[in-house]
Parts: C-alpha cells; structure tokens; sequence
C-alpha cells in the first residue's frame, strides 16, 4: 500500500507554531481533531501517549524531522499526520546531537499495530532520501500539493519487516589500516560494543569489537591462566598503551561476524540472534556493508515502537 493511501489532506499542516518538539504534538493533534472526529474521541489519549513515548526516547531523527508515534488501546486502524513548523525548534537526537526541527509525521494506531507503525516510519525515511523532497514539502503551503507530491513519490508500506527496516545504517566502517586508538575513541563516542571493517575498496572484511582491544592489552600469558587474582604487580595494559597507534585493524579483526541480507526478516534476524548468541550482526550484500543490527535495535524499533 501507498504511504500517500494512509494521508489526507485535512490532516496536512502548514503553519504549526511552536516553541517546543512537545508542544508542537499538542497542537498537531489539537488540530487534527477538529479536521477528525475519530480523533477528537481519542484526543486526551492520544496527546498522554505521544508525550509518553516522547519523554522515553525522542523521535527526532534528524534531518529537521519527527516521526512521534504511539499505540492506543481501542484503535482498530492507523492515522497519519503532517505538520510544518512556522520555525525550526532545537531539538536533541538519540545521540545527544542538537537538530533543527522543521516537519512532524505523527503516528497513532492500534496497540497491535506495531509492524504497521515501523513499516510506515521506514516508508517516511525513504521518502526523505529523495533529493529535496523534505526541502520541497517543508516550503510548500497547500497541503493538497503536499499530498501530491508524496502520491508522485510512489514510496510503498510494504507488509514485512526486514533487516533493511532495522538497520542503523549511522555505523560506519573502520579500515583494516586503521590503529587501535581510532577504534577505542569510536566504541567509546558511539556507545556500541563492535564495528563493521571493511579493506580499501570498501568490501566488509569482518568486525571488531570491545573485546578484541582487552585481550590485545593483556600479557600473552594470561589466556593460558584460570585465575589471575595473584598479579598485583605491573602497569594495567601496558601492551596496548605502548602500541595503540601501531597496531592496526588488520591484525585483531573477527573475519567471520553474522552476516545477513537487506531483504531478512526480522524473524530471521531474531532467530540467529538468540540460536547463535550474538549481540550483533551486518548487513551485507555482494561483499558491500549496508548496516548493523544489534539486539537493542530490535528492542526500540520492533519491541517498543
């Protein structure tokens, strides 16, 4: 089905002012129910479940944009709005990042609706890599040509869940020519355990994680030990300290990380998750990286949307 099956032009705004991301919610759904009698009902709810989600974990993905959502108990289908901010609001990213916000794509459907939800939050980023499409909506002021636009678009919610809908495309690839200290200061700024490595062409060699850099900075002999509780003598990881900046990604790397395909389903991905005890897995396709999936995307994009 068509992202643009799931709008109307009535709940398409132009001219929302607000101070706040929270603020601008209340009054998109304050104005979609008086465009909305369905949602007029609902309305207190609705508004008490947005800013719930939102308080937990922001929506903002940047870009100038926010897909709030949220679930609702004796909501049968789904209902979609768009709203363009008068001005930008500041606003944080997961990442602690600071974003201008410039446009809302607000979500609200059923309890049960979570597949539908994701599905339509991933038609919504496809729509925003269309070259200028955000630009061109965000200056329009006739939500009819708005409409129109997105019709033209043909972006589809589609009925699965993929890898390709889950993946954190934002992790980027260390090199096999890259030192430890390039790899520590990544883990450490990005908060993640394990990064993608690709050669100098760009093809996915494997992967690199916490755990490669503490046995890197332990004496050799200590793989062979049970217990270490007598050493209370020498420098803490000396090893990796002296040679933090000589040794390179190509001499500690995985060769053999789960790899998975764009077009997976989410219970594909689940399933090798928890059969094979990874906490991470890549996006790979003809020898090309795309994305990493860790548990905690399945977490906050399946399990609590």
């Amino acid at each position: 089905m068509k992202l643009s099956s799931y709008l109307d032009s009535s709940l398409i705004f132009t001219d929302i002012e607000a101070k706040t991301k929270e603020e601008a919610i209340e009054v998109m759904i304050g104005r979609m129910a008086i465009s909305d009698e369905h949602i007029a009902e609902i309305k207190e709810t609705a508004k008490e479940g947005l800013l719930k989600r939102e308080n937990e974990i922001t929506t903002a993905m940047g870009s100038g944009i926010a897909i709030p959502h949220a679930r609702l108990v004796g909501l049968d289908d789904m209902v979609l709005g768009i709203g363009i901010l008068k001005k930008s609001i500041k606003c944080k990213l997961v990442t602690n990042e600071c974003d201008d916000l410039k446009i809302l794509f607000l979500i609200i459907a059923g309890q049960t609706k979570n597949k539908l939800i994701l599905k339509t939050m991933s038609a919504i980023v496809k729509l925003s890599r269309i070259d200028e499409m955000i630009e061109k909506i965000i200056k329009e002021k006739n939500s009819e040509k708005i409409l129109s636009m997105i019709k033209k678009s043909k972006i589809e919610v589609s009925e699965r869940i993929t890898a390709k809908d889950i993946m954190n495309e934002d992790i980027k690839p260390v090199k096999l020519s890259d030192d430890l200290e390039e790899v520590a200061k990544r883990l450490t700024i990005e908060n993640i355990t394990g990064l993608p490595v690709v050669d100098e062409f760009g093809k996915f060699k494997g992967e690199i994680t916490e755990r490669e850099l503490i046995q890197f900075g332990m004496p050799k002999y200590t793989s062979i030990m049970d217990n270490l509780s007598f050493m209370t003598v020498g420098e803490p990881f000396e090893e990796y300290f002296k040679n933090e900046h000589s040794e390179k990604v190509e001499e500690l790397y995985r060769k053999k990380p789960l790899i998975i395909d764009k077009k997976a389903s989410i219970m594909e991905v689940s399933f090798l998750m928890v059969t094979k005890g990874n906490t991470r897995l890549y996006v790979v396709e003809d020898g090309k990286y795309y994305g990493m999936i860790a548990r905690s995307d399945i977490i906050k994009k399946v399990l609590h949307i």
